[in-house]
């Protein structure tokens, strides 16, 4: 009899208990409710603030609901962040992306070590490789992640020459271009240009209009990388492009030489009133602070451009289309 009321009372016990643990989970669940109910009205809990992470809750303060990937019941770091883009960097100056810039590289004869080409790539790839292959150029058939490894966020269009360093040119190279047959005697002069995309666009524009080359300093100014040359659209191939030491010293030596030294400035004149014909040198300035005092002072005249909107400058490579063209019109209205 003893031992059955014992069991009994064991058994009573195990129910209990079992009831507590079933009661606790009840409560924790609960708890776990209002927690979330609080949370979503902004209210604080055991010391979290506002967008921490917790078991089912996965989110960065203000990001949406719909966002959320993977388990909900994984815990993570709540010092956690998204990694950063790795930002575009500056590629060596041996490398030539893009279609056009490996064309016109191909047409001048340049000497190439070899080309990338992606694997699958169609289009003008064929034409480009068919050239190659006939001026004894290497191929090598590489996958789309290798090119963009290399070009470092510059677009490449399936396509990168690996080439010499680029050899830049001499002042004395951009004189004797001026005089060849269907060249104007108008040098372009960089005042510490940083971005290389504005450097290809100028270079592309002063080929276009026949001019005798650019010219541009050796520090503070983007030089000849690949972006640059893509953006050229292979005038880098055709236009010399000379680097000094002092630009000062170049315009003073271009003066001698005959040439008119041209300031593009927001405080010119009417660019379309200047006298732009003969031996023109036009300096552009830098895209944020524009032509140096220094500079400035050393040239003949300065041009400017009307602006009628709220923004008051243009951009460096627009500026020196505008000139460049306004230059080419007044020679060929006095031709006519």
């Amino acid at each position: 009899m003893q031992k059955k009321q014992e069991a009994s009372r064991r058994g009573t016990e195990r129910g209990r208990n079992r009831d507590d643990r079933r009661q606790a989970t009840d409560d924790r669940r609960r708890d776990d409710h209002k927690w979330d109910d609080r949370k979503r009205e902004g209210h604080k809990r055991s010391g979290r603030e506002q967008g921490d992470y917790r078991r089912d809750d996965r989110k960065w303060n203000g990001r949406p609901q719909d966002e959320r990937r993977g388990d909900d019941r994984k815990r993570y770091d709540r010092d956690a962040r998204p990694a950063e883009p790795r930002e575009n960097r500056e590629l060596p100056e041996n490398l030539i992306p893009g279609r056009n810039p490996v064309q016109e590289a191909l047409k001048t004869g340049r000497q190439i070590e070899k080309i990338l080409v992606q694997d699958g790539a169609t289009g003008s790839i064929g034409k480009i490789i068919a050239t190659a292959k006939a001026g004894g150029v290497r191929i090598d058939f590489v996958d789309k992640k290798k090119l963009d490894l290399m070009a470092g966020g510059t677009p490449h269009q399936g396509i990168i020459a690996v080439v010499p360093g680029f050899d830049y040119a001499e002042v004395d190279d951009v004189l004797a271009k001026s005089e060849e047959e269907g060249r104007l005697p108008i040098i372009v002069l960089l005042d510490d240009i940083e971005d290389p995309h504005n450097l290809g666009a100028i270079m592309r524009t002063a080929e276009c209009v026949g001019a005798a080359g650019v010219i541009i300093p050796k520090r503070g100014s983007s030089g000849l990388s690949p972006a640059a040359v893509k953006a050229a659209a292979g005038a880098a191939e055709y236009l010399p492009c000379a680097r000094v030491t002092n630009l000062v010293r170049t315009i003073e030596e271009l003066k001698e030489r005959g040439y008119w030294i041209c300031c593009c400035d927001m405080d010119g004149q009417p660019y379309d009133r200047c006298d732009l014909q003969g031996k023109l040198a036009i300096v552009i300035g830098s895209e944020g602070k524009g032509v140096s005092r220094l500079i400035k002072e050393k040239c003949d005249f300065v041009v400017g451009l009307p602006l009628r909107g709220r923004i008051n400058s243009l951009n460096a490579s627009n500026a020196a289309a505008i000139v460049l063209y306004e230059a080419l019109r007044q020679r060929n209205s006095t031709q006519g």
